[in-house]
């Protein structure tokens, strides 16, 4: 029971940390965490839809397949996961204003503390949803590396926001990428001592 308890808590203060990133730091400067962000950004832009409501959008697509292709425990804990994030981005873009700040600090923040969440996400079975859910199905057909086609196919999404929105989201994006993903393998690789059971596992079971 306290296993279960601990590994839980660990997802659910992921996906809050990554909502967080999102709506405080990136979406107010269009900037995507990672291709899921990117179409949540664009719904928003074409369709006037809420974030929140945009980023589970853009996910529940990809979960239908996720559960043949994963499992139900992975697929169970990554809907929770995209669940709270989209509430937590939700409730921070309705109800709190945004503090203008330079994007430079709001890319470097919003890089450390997204990264944190995915890695705490990544440790605790689950994933961020996303590209992450296509990425790993087309890896794991292909066998080709997971993070080249991940970022295969968040670039191309990259691309499309920046000829939308503004060329300049392209770098932003990756200097972003680049921040959080060093941050996730460092979580990823960390030692918990007394958390042995937090233990990233993606593989079909």
């Amino acid at each position: 029971m306290r296993k279960t308890i601990l590994t839980y808590s660990c997802l659910f203060v992921g996906a809050t940390l990554q909502g967080m990133a999102m709506s405080i730091f990136l979406f107010p400067h269009s900037i995507p965490s990672g291709g899921g962000a990117g179409l949540a950004i664009l719904l928003n832009h074409f369709f006037h839809l809420s974030l929140g409501f945009s980023l589970w959008l853009a996910n529940i697509f990809f979960l239908l397949f996720a559960v043949h292709y994963f499992g139900f425990t992975w697929t169970f804990k990554t809907i929770l996961s995209v669940a709270t994030t989209s509430l937590t981005v939700g409730l921070i873009t309705n109800y709190f204003p945004h503090m203008h700040v330079n994007i430079f600090v709001c890319i470097a923040a919003g890089s450390v503390f997204f990264g944190i969440g995915v890695g705490l996400l990544i440790r605790a079975g689950a994933s961020s949803g996303g590209m992450v859910i296509p990425a790993l199905m087309i890896a794991n057909y292909k066998k080709w590396s997971p993070g080249k086609v991940m970022m295969g196919i968040n670039l191309c999404i990259f691309l499309l926001t920046a000829m939308v929105i503004d060329y300049k989201i392209v770098i932003y994006a990756v200097i972003c990428q680049f921040i959080s993903t060093n941050i996730i393998d460092y979580i990823y690789e960390l030692r918990f001592h007394s958390l042995k059971f937090l233990q990233a596992n993606w593989r079909k079971r």
